[in-house]
């Protein structure tokens, strides 16, 4: 790797995001291109490409988080799962989606389809102040959990 990735500027501080969760192994921010309010992405601070690249331990700490996370989606949101998930399509540095799902078809490619099935269209990034307020909220309930 020539050139740190993505979120590995993300996660070395060298770019800005709404933070909900960091520690020295893993990082959980608002994803910018969120499917639902809340919609946020767990990484590991060091570069693993894929999933499957990660350590046990770390996986576990990925996911760990992403339960405490997704408790305190379910309470703020009022929805009855959160969805995570690895997809990878985009950034090749393992990473989770946590999506509160409002909807079965939430975390299905439709959210993605306006042109078309073989072209991909982010949803529209809110705007800062609100993702400022998302993640502030979920900060706050992840706090109140412990």
């Amino acid at each position: 790797m020539t050139e740190p990735c993505l979120f590995c500027r993300i996660a070395a501080g060298e770019l800005p995001c709404h933070k909900l969760h960091e520690d020295d192994h893993v990082l959980a921010f608002l994803d910018l291109h969120p499917v639902r309010p809340g919609h946020a992405l767990v990484i590991p601070r060091a570069h693993y490409p894929w999933f499957e690249d990660l350590p046990t331990d770390l996986a576990c700490r990925i996911t760990t988080l992403s339960q405490r996370i997704a408790r305190t989606m379910k309470a703020l949101y009022g929805v009855e799962r959160v969805a995570m998930v690895y997809t990878g399509i985009h950034v090749a540095h393992a990473h989770a989606h946590l999506v509160p799902m409002h909807d079965v078809h939430d975390i299905t490619s439709a959210a993605y389809l306006t042109e078309g099935p073989d072209r991909f269209t982010a949803p529209p990034s809110p705007p800062a102040g609100t993702l400022a307020a998302t993640a502030a909220a979920l900060r706050a309930g992840l706090a109140r959990a412990g």
